[in-house]
């Protein structure tokens, strides 16, 4: 059985930081392209970051420069550094995972408020 599980999510004030963990079970995790998506209420889920299985990675614009995306094959957990924090980062995240087939996880909230 197949699981992403989320942590590290919380309230966090503008300016600050959190880091989010991913790890996975199930799946032989160095083969898998991973992501970070995240979904704001009203808004539809949207791509933060990628890594793939040989180490590239992909930010969209609004998060370059504050988030960094990384992943350690050994612990077969996947991360995400997020510096700088927003208000417009609030959003659930969600772990994700693709080869053949994807797989998402339950999502954790990040709240940016003062």
């Amino acid at each position: 059985q197949v699981q992403l599980a989320e942590s590290g999510g919380g309230l966090v004030q503008p300016g600050g930081s959190l880091s989010l963990s991913c790890a996975a079970s199930g799946i032989i995790f160095s083969r898998y392209d991973m992501a970070w998506y995240r979904q704001a209420p009203g808004k539809q889920r949207e791509l933060v970051a990628r890594i793939i299985s040989g180490g590239g990675t992909f930010y969209v614009d609004s998060v370059k420069g504050r988030f960094t995306i990384s992943r350690d094959n050994a612990k077969n957990t996947v991360y995400l550094q997020m510096n700088t924090l927003k208000p417009e980062d609030t959003a659930v995240y969600y772990c994700y995972g693709n080869r053949l087939r994807s797989y998402w996880g339950q999502g954790t909230q990040v709240t940016v408020s003062s």
